[in-house]
């Protein structure tokens, strides 16, 4: 059971991040700003796909524009992304945005930061304080000569001492890096100065294959120790993908239980049946269940109802033919051709 770090609850308008709510999947749209109706349709996709937080940039006042269309069109919090006009924070605020991504440090003097502070605070609104490697003070790189982890979260802290001085405390705070083990240094150490909630995430992370497999050593390994309260794999690919390995990291190590955890085994020399081809027929057949089961494609009685015992319900595979167990206790023998929907069957009485 893993303890999660106690921190701030947070309010995001029909949700809350940090404390003792739910981690919170988050993405990006990659659409160009000024594409409105492309917009309006990825938000929906990655609604569709379960995303809880979706976060768009906001380069100019045109861009604005996209705010209302958004709301409109899903029924999950929405960020924007801003740099250096701290303009566009106040007119986000006014148009409807349920959080601010900001670095205080890079929008002017304090008035400014006072000014995004007074209206986030007045609407209700987290600000997302966003530093990685690639962003930090030139002072604190000349004092820690490079990006280390110690310097990223004084940047941090440094950014959200400027909104407590205007009493603002709604904070959520990210500090990426796209080398891992910099970023889980630094997560490692926020957590032990702050209890602002943190949002997680390796950025830069690649294409898919490495950044699922970068994100979820980073992401994960945080997770495990009970840090982190938001999450997001950044991929260069569609964003709906970022939304399914999130997910699919929350299920691996048991934070997120609505759904099936499917195990398969890698296959030997025993094997008799096409079992990997069986196994994602199996898992997409279970993409849409929502019951909290272990489901079991084993390759054959040598590792099928004994090394999956633990299994909700399975199958093993046999030479043209199959058994179905459940919780390790053998329930019948099916043909080849047969496994897939009988397996079904017991998992629509489960």
């Amino acid at each position: 059971m893993i303890k999660r770090r106690e921190t701030k609850k947070i309010k995001l308008g029909n949700t809350y991040i940090g404390g003792d709510s739910p981690i919170l999947v988050q993405s990006m749209l990659n659409i160009p700003a000024n594409d409105i109706e492309g917009s309006v349709a990825q938000a929906k996709e990655l609604a569709a796909a379960g995303c809880q937080v979706i976060r768009f940039a906001i380069p100019n006042e045109d861009a604005l524009d996209l705010i209302e269309p958004i709301k409109n069109a899903v029924d999950v919090p929405l960020v924007a992304d801003i740099h250096f006009d701290y303009r566009l924070a106040l007119g986000a605020a006014e148009r409807g945005i349920d959080k601010i991504r900001i670095n205080p440090g890079n929008i002017g003097d304090e008035s400014r930061v006072k000014a995004v502070a007074d209206i986030c605070k007045l609407k209700g609104l987290p600000i997302r304080i966003g530093v990685n490697s690639g962003s930090l003070e030139k002072e604190i790189l000349a004092k820690y000569g490079s990006p280390t982890p110690e310097a990223m979260v004084e940047s941090a802290l440094y950014h959200a001492s400027l909104l407590e001085k205007f009493d603002f405390d709604d904070i959520v705070i990210s500090i990426k890096s796209s080398d891992v083990n910099t970023m889980i240094a630094a997560y490692e150490l926020a957590s032990e100065k702050c209890n602002y909630p943190l949002h997680l995430g390796v950025t830069e992370a690649g294409t898919e294959r490495m950044g699922v497999i970068k994100s979820s050593i980073g992401i994960g390994s945080l997770l495990t120790r009970g840090i982190g309260d938001t999450i997001r794999v950044s991929l260069s690919d569609k964003p709906v993908k970022e939304v399914f390995a999130a997910f699919d990291i929350l299920k691996a190590i048991g934070l997120k239980n609505d759904c099936p955890y499917l195990i398969s085994c890698p296959t030997c020399g025993r094997t008799k049946i096409d079992l990997i081809g069986l196994a994602k027929k199996v898992e997409d057949r279970l993409k849409d269940c929502k019951k909290p089961i272990k489901v079991a494609v084993m390759g054959c009685i040598v590792n099928g109802p004994g090394e999956a015992k633990e299994a909700d319900i399975g199958i093993a595979g046999g030479d043209g033919n199959g058994l179905i167990f459940k919780k390790g206790e053998i329930l019948r023998k099916v043909p080849e051709d047969q496994l897939l929907d009988e397996l079904m069957k017991e998992i629509d009485k489960l």
